[in-house]
């Protein structure tokens, strides 16, 4: 278990493995440890970067007036991979919220950019400024201090953390219906204020992240850098899930990326499908179309 300071707040850093380098950013709210199902299948192949997020997992919390930008995220994980001490280009690996911040290092520093893969990322067509993000981020700060103080992180944090995991797995199996998180590490993480605080702060400011990225598209994408995205197919064969997919499918369209659809499996692709995740980065897009491995769709190359 390593420590860094970046700006000033100790970061929790977690490297495992050999080989090219990969970053692993987790969505909102979440923890190092969501990736773990992925690890063991690339650190033979790949060195495997994880960290958390200030205030999530086990990292120290931001300063009491910072709030999460895009441009700030992509300037952390740069920072992240220099306490790690990586000096080549690594593929940036970025679930939900996180595939903001991965695309947007990728366009900040295309330089130290191997791949782009983004798990079943954010989409925001039409982004829309806040109207008042003062405002907005008084009621937060004070939400958030309201709560930690009638003591909900400590009472019902890891069983809040649970329950949502619970309620978007979709792999089919038994395995749906649990948290595969060491208790120890869930306790650790989610009964604390700081968590709860990063929590809300990340959510407050997401509308503000998906405008800054629809700015930054302004700069392109690495030249000849492979991009994909993996979506999760919650239930193949069935409608439900097909306007989620027509908007992970426009968002490759829009990035020149290869989409790939990951089935079963809901939003956390990484515990329910870990081995599609492992594929779409040590596999990136290289050639014509071909049919995808059992139980996904078809893969499709969208050219930049």
């Amino acid at each position: 278990m390593t420590f860094v300071r970046i700006d000033g707040v100790p970061h929790h850093l977690r490297i495992d493995g050999t080989g090219p380098v990969c970053l692993l950013s987790v969505g909102l709210g979440m923890s190092w440890f969501d990736w773990d199902p992925v690890v063991p299948l690339l650190a033979p192949y790949r060195t495997v970067v994880r960290f958390d997020r200030p205030g999530l997992g086990l990292s120290a919390p931001a300063p009491a007036r910072a709030w999460p930008t895009l441009t700030g995220e992509a300037h952390r994980i740069a920072r992240v991979l220099d306490a790690a001490g990586v000096r080549t280009p690594a593929t940036a690996v970025g679930h939900s919220l996180a595939g903001f911040h991965c695309e947007a290092f990728a366009r900040l520093y295309p330089e130290r950019t191997a791949g782009l893969v983004l798990v079943d990322s954010s989409v925001e067509e039409e982004p829309r400024p806040s109207r008042a993000p003062a405002l907005r981020n008084t009621a937060t700060r004070a939400c958030g201090t309201l709560l930690a103080g009638a003591g909900l992180p400590r009472a019902l944090g890891p069983l809040l953390r649970r329950t949502a995991v619970r309620a978007v797995r979709r792999n089919g199996g038994d395995s749906a219906s649990y948290d595969p998180a060491p208790h120890d590490l869930v306790r650790r993480a989610y009964s604390t204020s700081r968590s709860l605080r990063a929590a809300l702060a990340e959510n407050a400011t997401y509308r503000d992240q998906a405008v800054d990225l629809a700015g930054l598209r302004e700069r392109p994408l690495p030249e000849g850098v492979p991009v994909t995205v993996l979506a999760a197919g919650a239930n193949p064969g069935r409608d439900g899930p097909r306007h989620w997919l027509d908007r992970q499918e426009r968002l490759a369209e829009r990035l020149g990326a290869t989409f790939r659809v990951s089935a079963p499996a809901g939003h956390l692709v990484m515990l329910d499908r870990p081995q599609d995740v492992a594929a779409a980065i040590m596999n990136p897009p290289n050639g014509p179309v071909r049919p995808s491995p059992a139980g996904q769709e078809e893969e499709r190359t969208h050219r930049r």
